[in-house]
């Protein structure tokens, strides 16, 4: 019985070493993305994310000894400590972060990658009732989960991305991307947009110039544009200038710099992440502002060559058309030519 229990970590094995490296790590990373903690002490004795991981690396010894039971028990005990509730089925990577961690839930085929943040709240669950099939997400590396959100199905979100609070997520999100909203949008880093836009433009300009003469094929040109970017979707941006991260930038420090470097951002909130939504109603509202002006710059034109915009109301409707408008535009200004 001694060796079953053992085999589930019960008691110290020759693996006790790597346990109490992989807890110092935990330490040092709550004590890097979150403020608060003061002391190593403090983190230790006061933090649910930390017991939570501690008592469910615990449990995923005895899941993956076959102890299912005991795996489930140690799971629940848990849960009923911390508020957070971990399957032992669940795969946990290093440097993972839980704050405040009440009403986590995480299901068991959900696979968390190293460094990645999670806030009260989340659910990383399932969809399909299929068993043995991959029903939770995969997050891989340096993912940020803001608080409230749902990340429901069997799919991955790539490295770096971004879920913001109270996100509904049902799809992949790429990597370096950012989804919020219910249902989730997703968005794709300023950066990004520039140097995908840029690159087409490129493309453009090299299919107008090797067509010379013979006018461009447009279909040509659409598949260049359409194809993807290698390297726009993937790379990490800087937070501060949204230009990609040298290697020097993603190097892990102590303290406070290693995670302003690291581009950690807490409950996923990203400068130039606005809602696509707000941002089409904002160039909406920018458009309508430059239409005004032009029609302002188009009534000085027209007073200016004695052309009223009373005596055009009070004329025949056909004048209003804009093919008679051009064409009284033009007596006029041939006949202040001719008057000079």
């Amino acid at each position: 019985m001694r060796n079953a229990v053992s085999a589930c970590g019960l008691y110290p094995t020759q693996h006790s070493p790597a346990m109490f490296t992989r807890l110092r790590e935990d330490i040092a990373t709550i004590r890097e993305r979150d403020p608060a903690a003061r002391s190593a002490w403090e983190v230790l004795t006061c933090y649910p994310g930390l017991h939570a991981l501690v008592l469910h690396r615990l449990a995923h010894a005895c899941w993956q000894a076959r102890r299912r039971w005991l795996a489930r028990f140690v799971s629940q005990m848990a849960r009923f400590m911390t508020g957070i509730e971990i399957h032992p089925g669940a795969t946990v990577g290093r440097r993972v972060f839980i704050d405040h961690g009440m009403g986590v839930v995480i299901g068991e085929t959900a696979q968390i990658g190293d460094d990645c943040t999670i806030y009260q709240g989340v659910t990383l669950g399932g969809t399909s009732l299929t068993r043995g099939a991959k029903r939770h997400p995969t997050l891989e590396r340096g993912v940020i989960v803001g608080a409230g959100a749902k990340v429901l199905g069997g799919f991955t979100i790539g490295a770096d991305a971004k879920i913001g609070s109270n996100a509904v997520v049902t799809k992949p999100v790429p990597a370096g991307g950012t989804a919020v909203g219910n249902p989730a949008r997703v968005i794709v880093p300023a950066a990004a947009s520039t140097a995908a836009a840029a690159a087409a433009a490129s493309v453009v300009a090299k299919a107008a110039a090797s067509a010379g003469g013979n006018g461009v094929d447009s279909a040509a040109v659409n598949a260049a544009v359409n194809a993807p970017i290698d390297g726009v979707a993937s790379a990490a941006l800087d937070p501060a200038t949204n230009a990609p991260a040298s290697a020097n930038d993603t190097t892990r420090e102590s303290g406070k710099l290693a995670v302003e470097r690291s581009g950690f951002c807490a409950y996923g909130i990203t400068p130039n992440a606005d809602d696509p939504v707000s941002l089409a109603i904002h160039g909406l509202i920018d458009h309508a502002a430059t239409q005004a002006k032009r029609i302002d710059e188009i009534v000085m034109a027209l007073e200016h060559l004695g052309t009223s915009l009373e005596g055009l109301q009070g004329a025949d409707a056909a004048l209003l058309d804009l093919r008679r408008l051009s064409a009284a535009i033009a007596g006029k200004l041939d006949g202040a030519v001719v008057g000079r």
